[in-house]
């Protein structure tokens, strides 16, 4: 429940910013934008060390694993997720200049174009540049996996602990004010409207990507399991609606186990892939941070081409291991990319957040459900007379 919680804090940060954009003094709007300045700011300074606390556990973790049954079910996880990143992005680029023609915008971190500043300039210097962090993560996390180090593993998981701390009692409960404080300021520019349509068209165009990712890999998975794929799809239904209530993959674990068993594969692989998948496995997420992302590169006049797109999936497939067990995990794991691949602002970031948690739910039941055809997938390809 804390996921619609924050969901329905996000929808009336909104309203509200909406409401009183467009009728307190130009003084209230500086107020409001004081307030983002900081807190993006501390966001800024806080996600590097997001990076070194998620996804320096999450890659040393994975030494503890199975062996070639674990290299093999995340090979395939990552493959699922880049590629359906890449039909997102084909289908995004296809359809965004007809879907959002005419919803382009100023430079909204620009205040030349319009915005309004605040009060004074906070800035707060981040310990290091996000590639500087994602590479130090990626290379402690490797050096842990492969020597076992088990001493530096204990210490980044409590590190990790003090991260996911700061994330569940600073930045969760003040994203909303920040929301408001944008959509307030939007709406005194009149740049609002804009986004709302905007809102609106993706939400949409995400659930038939979701969807459609659905049916291609349970099509895939039944083919190689000579089963129903629409047949798996019902098995696997009380995952995907106990996704949508709790919007949380690990919550979701024993229904996703569940429903997975069911659909002739052995226990002992179920039993390994399911929780290794719920940590490790974001098709869905990746899908919606893509989609949203083109969205307000859109809106400000960008579109992305292939060949800077790709390398952002590439490393957005390892790093959503990095994600936090909060809402918006995924997006908070992300926005270190958007910044440093992607040359998303302040403002771009907090719009990026804002579309993302509106579908949480629905991204994390595509996440779950998607595990049972990839648990399908491995004990197919997993021989038959081999265990986990």
């Amino acid at each position: 429940m804390k996921g619609f919680k924050l969901l329905f804090k996000i929808i009336i940060a909104i309203a509200l910013g909406v409401v009183l954009g467009s009728i307190v003094p130009e003084w209230a709007i500086k107020v409001f934008t004081t307030f983002n300045d900081i807190f993006g700011s501390f966001l800024g300074f806080i996600i590097p060390l997001i990076i070194l606390g998620f996804i320096v556990p999450g890659i040393g973790s994975l030494g503890k694993g199975a062996g070639k049954l674990l290299g093999l079910t995340a090979l395939i996880a990552y493959v699922s997720t880049v590629i359906a990143g890449i039909v997102a992005f084909f289908v995004a680029k296809g359809l965004y200049p007809t879907l959002l023609k005419g919803q382009t915008s100023a430079n909204l971190d620009d205040p030349s174009e319009g915005a309004v500043e605040g009060f004074l300039e906070f800035v707060i210097n981040p310990p290091m540049d996000v590639l500087t962090a994602l590479l130090l993560a990626f290379v402690l996390g490797i050096g842990i996996a492969a020597i076992k180090a088990s001493a530096l593993l204990n210490i980044m998981n409590e590190f990790k602990g003090i991260i996911e701390l700061v994330i569940n009692k600073v930045i969760i409960p003040l994203l909303p004010f920040h929301i408001f404080g944008i959509f307030a300021n939007m709406t005194y520019t009149g740049t609002v409207s804009t986004i709302i349509s905007v809102f609106a068209k993706v939400f949409l165009l995400i659930i038939i990507l979701h969807l459609l990712y659905l049916i291609a890999i349970y099509v895939t998975a039944g083919t190689m399991s000579r089963q129903n794929p629409f047949q798996m799809l019902k098995t696997m239904s009380p995952a995907y609606f106990t996704a949508l209530g709790t919007q949380s993959s690990a919550a979701t674990i024993p229904v996703t186990l569940q429903s997975a068993k069911q659909l002739k594969i052995r226990p002992n692989i179920a039993d390994f892939t399911v929780p290794l998948l719920a940590n490790i496995h974001l098709a869905g997420s990746t899908i919606t941070i893509l989609c949203t992302a083109l969205a307000v590169m859109f809106i400000q006049g960008d579109m992305a081409s292939f060949s800077s797109i790709l390398p952002f999936l590439l490393v957005l497939g390892v790093t959503m291991i990095a994600a936090p067990g909060v809402p918006g995990g995924a997006v908070m794991a992300a926005i270190g990319l958007l910044e440093a691949m992607l040359g998303f602002g302040p403002t771009m970031v907090s719009l990026m957040i804002a579309l993302y948690l509106a579908q949480d739910s629905i991204g994390t039941a595509c996440n779950v459900t998607g595990d049972g055809a990839i648990t399908t997938i491995v004990d197919a390809l997993h021989g038959k007379d081999k265990v986990a």
